[in-house]
């Protein structure tokens, strides 16, 4: 059962990730669809995703949420990187390939960017795609992030040098 709701987009909520949440985070994860575009190359089992739980989900350096839709999982969003002196954080996002197209990754995108700038007054927040994933373009587009620049091939991604893509937003964009 996904924990308790932290905020509210049109159409999502966002939760706070529960240990009883780990077993749909290690299942998606090591969906094909799923680790190639979030750049997670390696499988997760049961007690690694438990110790991500423990050490990334659970630490306070980041805010890492459960997606949920009519109280169903369907993905995940965070803000981690977050330097506060520059009030700079770094977006990121998956949504389980069942659900793409429903627009969840845009509207909890949105959401948890709006809390980055009104609760946690950073004053930019950045996201990178992969330079094949149009569709998470689209999502940081529509949700008001502007692509700022390519680092040439520099991720390796089924048997290739893949170009990352920059995009951010800043709280001014509103």
């Amino acid at each position: 059962m996904p924990g308790a709701t932290f905020l509210r987009g049109e159409t999502v909520s966002l939760r706070t990730v529960e240990s009883d949440d780990i077993e749909f985070l290690r299942d998606a994860v090591n969906h094909p669809d799923v680790w190639r575009t979030t750049l997670m190359s390696t499988p997760k089992n049961s007690e690694q995703e438990r110790e991500f739980f423990e050490e990334v989900v659970s630490d306070e350096d980041s805010v890492d949420l459960l997606v949920t839709a009519d109280d169903r999982p369907v993905g995940m969003v965070s803000l981690n990187t977050v330097d506060e002196e520059n009030g700079v954080g770094e977006l990121g996002y998956w949504i389980v390939p069942d659900e793409w197209g429903n627009g969840y990754a845009t509207d909890a995108a949105r959401t948890l960017t709006e809390y980055a700038f009104d609760q946690r007054r950073l004053h930019r927040v950045q996201a990178r795609v992969v330079a094949f994933n149009d569709a998470s373009a689209r999502v940081l587009e529509k949700a008001g992030f502007e692509r700022e620049g390519v680092h040439r091939e520099a991720v390796f991604v089924d048997g290739e040098h893949r170009d990352v893509v920059w995009y951010a937003r800043l709280v001014t964009d509103q």
